[in-house]
């Protein structure tokens, strides 16, 4: 039987794009569907315009630093829409490129949201197109409790359009889009509160690391609130659905802030594909896939945040790879999920790679532990009391580093380089034979000399 196309791919953001490009020149005829704007979510409202965001409100506190090596900032002044403006338009230009990548690749663009009509079949603005094969990479979406009152909050996707800036504001959730969102806000003067329904925030990353970063969120002017949780949300005034808002906690207080943020997790983004019509089958929310990214039907294929196994732009990019790996290269290598280098925006960021010593602990691995926190060189001068941390996990078995984690300036860029050490399978003795470059924080990693003394 002869199709339309050989790859039908739906939705254009990084998985998306990368495997409809490479597999266009490749030589396949390609189409993608794309119902928003091209490059998805970490390019439109993601990784992109919040990494934008984090650079504006550095300068918040960077302007206070700025006093103790001379600097004179007593009419620092910050205009909200130009920010949010620039942005936007910084977001324009890199939809045009993506389209220009598409366009020299020969796939062709169809704008609109697809859903299924058979395992070959797609319908998009009540046009059917039919393929060989069909991707789908629509990505995740925002996920919001059920609560009285959740109409009258945002989620991080409307926070990169906000009419104006909020007074007071109170973001809720305790992952990396919570805690990077409250560090924007306190950085843009907006008086801010972080609550999050569990003991501590970053859920999943190193215990040390979690407890080091929330007290250096408390100490850059973020109100952290743990176990804390909201019962229902009511408008002050009823005729002002933009206003201030009545938060009632589960213990009973009230609150009234401007702005409710939840960023309390994303979900895969399956609504509306129809794929019950296709026999693609879901496990816990998510298309359940193989590890050459095939669904339950053979001729439709997943990956990225909508099959919920890594939620990062990179891995979503990788993943395309090794699909594309498989399908023209026979590759039946499996893609590797371990050592994957991982860093939080939030201020001071973190960045961290491998095991924590938790997932150390719980894999039943014989490790030692160097650790240390300082007061970075910038600060002594500045007036800051912001202070970093640096962790490093060595297998005892064969020496190899098995784990890096940091907080602090630069922790993104830092260890993206140690992430290649450890993909590499350095040794402690690798890392003790690396000159470090001085003066920088970077040099603690390979000046370590003894282990920490808590009991393993």
């Amino acid at each position: 039987m002869s199709y339309q196309y050989d790859l039908f791919v739906i939705g254009a953001g990084s998985g998306g794009v990368r495997a409809s490009r490479i597999a266009a020149s490749k030589g396949y005829k390609v189409a993608v569907a794309e119902g928003s704007a091209l490059g998805g979510t970490c390019v439109n409202i993601g990784c992109v315009p919040k990494k934008l965001f984090v650079y504006g409100s550095e300068y918040g506190h960077g302007f206070d630093e700025a006093k103790g090596f001379g600097w004179s900032t007593d009419k620092v002044e910050f205009d909200w829409p130009t920010l949010r403006d620039n942005k936007t338009k910084e977001i324009e230009r890199l939809n045009g490129i993506y389209g220009t990548m598409l366009e020299k690749a020969g796939v062709e663009i169809i704008n609109g949201y697809a859903k299924f009509i058979d395992a070959h079949t797609v319908e998009v603005n009540g046009v059917h197109y039919t393929a060989e094969k069909i991707l789908v990479a629509v990505g995740a979406k925002p996920f919001i409790p059920d609560i009285q009152g959740a109409e009258f909050v945002v989620s991080s996707n409307e926070m990169f359009f906000l009419e104006q800036l909020p007074k007071k504001a109170l973001v809720v959730g305790g992952g990396y889009i919570a805690v990077e969102f409250a560090g924007i806000l306190n950085g843009l003067n907006v008086e801010t509160s972080l609550i999050y329904r569990g003991d501590q925030v970053l859920r999943g990353f190193d215990q040390d690391i979690r407890d080091f970063a929330s007290n250096e969120y408390k100490k850059s002017g973020i109100d952290v609130r743990l176990n804390t949780d909201i019962a229902k949300i009511e408008l002050v005034d009823a005729n002002q659905r933009e206003g201030e808002k009545l938060v009632t906690f589960q213990d009973g207080r009230t609150e009234k802030v401007d702005l409710i943020l939840y960023a309390t997790g994303r979900v895969p983004n399956t609504d509306g594909l129809n794929l019950d019509a296709a026999g693609v089958e879901l496990e816990k929310g998510a298309i359940k896939v193989n590890k050459h990214f095939k669904t339950t039907t053979d001729t439709i294929f997943a990956l990225g945040d909508v099959i919920n196994r890594v939620q990062l732009t990179p891995v979503a990019i990788g993943e395309a790879m090794a699909l594309i790996s498989y399908w023209f290269d026979g590759n039946e290598a499996e893609y590797d999920y371990d050592n994957i280098p991982t860093a939080v925006f939030s201020q001071p960021p973190i960045g961290t790679v491998g095991l924590s010593e938790e997932e150390a602990e719980q894999r039943g691995i014989d490790f030692r532990v160097y650790q240390t926190d300082f007061r970075a060189m910038k600060h002594t001068i500045s007036g800051g009391d912001a202070r970093s941390m640096m962790k490093l996990l060595v297998n005892n078995a064969d020496d190899k580093v098995i784990g890096c984690h940091m907080v602090g300036d630069y922790a993104g860029e830092i260890i993206q380089g140690l992430g290649i050490a450890i993909k590499a399978g350095a040794t402690k003795a690798d890392f003790d034979a690396t000159v470090g470059v001085h003066p920088s924080s970077a040099e603690e990693f390979v000046t370590f000399s003894e282990a920490s003394l808590k009991k393993r």
